[in-house]
């Protein structure tokens, strides 16, 4: 498995805490990646330093969910050329015979499924912290990337070589820039950004909107005007919400 660290080990709150985040939104209020696995393997590729987003930093620790929204670059969304296809899932990075989907079901499993031949996955307990379900079947899950790949490529990601956005659709490195969720609120989602869809558990918002501003600053993404609009007004209710994150190469 890779560096990525268990993610849900118990109910709701133990969930917050591991997402590096802590505080809820009391009052506020798929996707693309519910394809099932494709790949098992990734492709040598030349380089991983394409050009990114200008003016993001260069990562932080212990900010205020307001503070990290600051930080991320202003930009206008440009969807010209997406096609999914564009970000290579699911790959198995570390040759373990478990690609990108499986890694995240079982980092993120409440109760561990057992792992069988080519990494199947039979039993096991998730929770999905979108709408604080309880799920007893791997394939009743999603692996949605929190900023979807539309999102990801019209606020920066048109511009990067195709391993950097392998390298997106497949981030194990962070904690939370993929989670395991209901089939149902991923396909809700969709490419909606937090302007337009936040989680149905006024619980869960903060940390979606944490795990949102991470992910745009870890990848160098910018924001739009009603983008940073909407996450500033989440900001308000998510006062003790902390945002930490490392920028990847």
């Amino acid at each position: 498995m890779t560096a990525r660290r268990l993610a849900t080990t118990a109910p709701i709150a133990t969930a917050l805490l591991i997402a590096s985040l802590v505080g809820c939104n009391p009052g506020v209020a798929d996707s693309e990646d519910s394809k099932p696995a494709a790949t098992e393997s990734t492709p040598a590729s030349a380089s991983g330093k394409a050009s990114a987003a200008p003016g993001a930093p260069a990562g932080g620790n212990d900010l205020s969910l307001a503070q990290a929204i600051a930080k991320i670059p202003n930009g206008t969304e440009d969807r010209t050329g997406y096609e999914r296809d564009s970000f290579h899932l699911w790959v198995d990075a570390d040759k373990d015979g478990c690609d990108t989907r499986k890694e995240v079901l079982l980092a993120e499993a409440v109760k561990a499924p057992e792992k069988g031949a080519r990494c199947a996955l039979a039993g096991g307990e998730w929770l999905s912290y979108y709408d604080e379900v309880t799920v007893d079947s791997a394939t009743k899950l999603d692996i949605d990337h929190v900023v979807p790949l539309a999102e990801a490529w019209d606020s920066g990601a048109s511009k990067w070589d195709a391993d950097r956005r392998e390298r997106y659709a497949n981030d194990l490195d962070a904690d939370r820039s993929l989670v395991a969720v209901t089939a149902r609120t991923n396909r809700q989602k969709a490419d909606r950004d937090p302007a337009e869809w936040l989680p149905p558990a006024a619980s869960a918002q903060c940390t979606y909107g944490a795990d949102w501003v991470a992910t745009k600053l870890r990848w160098k993404l910018t924001a739009d005007a009603k983008e940073r609009a909407a996450l500033e007004k989440l900001a308000k209710g998510c006062s003790n919400t902390v945002v930490k994150y490392e920028v990847a190469e």
